[in-house]
């Protein structure tokens, strides 16, 4: 079961923690005060297995849903795993500062994987707008910007890889086109009618066939 995360984050952060232990979470939460939220990307052309603790069922994704929620963890313990893709498997050993947002990702590298972490700070929240970020884990595409499709008005400009990059924008439905090295690299995405209070991600990353965006609305599991 999960709900949409901006929902939650005008609910004090003892609300918040109260709901992601109303169901099995993937990792342990600690007190309120030490929240922090972790999520895992699949960018690689195979499913994708994230095993957070041994004996435990792990978090599969496969390249149909490659976003996983965010899961809450305690900030004050290091957040520990195996990413497994195959007969490959890359160890996770993290440490993240409370409030803190970390995405995961598995990115293609050659037959197999490696791992790319993103870390964002604690955004500010705003009812009347959506939050939309771009994450950039692909160093195949220079100076990568964000354009609104149809209206070139840029979005984000020259976000350096393995880094993210978040903005308030209104809640209004928005296509969004991929920019390297200022020219326009594949199709429009269409991220849909966005809605006010909502975060929203949009994510490049590398493919076979070059730079490939992928989206999802930001979800806490509880």
């Amino acid at each position: 079961m999960s709900k949409h995360f901006s929902a939650l984050m005008a609910l004090p952060v003892l609300a918040c923690s109260a709901l992601a232990n109303a169901a099995p979470a993937l990792y342990a939460t600690g007190p309120a005060e030490d929240s922090a939220f972790i999520r895992f990307v699949n960018a690689s052309p195979a499913p994708l297995e994230v095993v957070a603790q041994p004996g435990q069922a792990p978090l599969r994704l496969e390249t149909a849903q490659p976003v996983s929620l965010l899961f809450p963890v305690d900030s004050s313990k290091p957040v520990k795993g195996t990413l497994v893709s195959g007969g490959q498997k890359l160890p996770i050993d993290l440490k993240i500062e409370p409030s803190e947002f970390v995405t995961v990702f598995a990115v293609p590298d050659g037959a197999g994987i490696q791992q790319a972490v993103v870390r964002e700070p604690e955004n500010d929240f705003n009812a009347l707008k959506a939050s939309l970020a771009f994450f950039n884990v692909d160093a195949s595409c220079a100076d990568a910007a964000l354009l609104a499709a149809g209206r070139n008005a840029e979005l984000f400009k020259s976000v350096p890889v393995n880094t993210a990059q978040r903005r308030l924008i209104n809640p209004v439905q928005l296509s969004v086109q991929l920019v390297c090295a200022n020219a326009n690299v594949g199709a429009a995405l269409d991220l849909g009618q966005l809605k006010a209070g909502e975060r929203y991600s949009v994510m490049l990353v590398p493919s076979a066939n070059g730079p490939r965006l992928l989206h999802a609305t930001d979800t806490l599991s509880h």
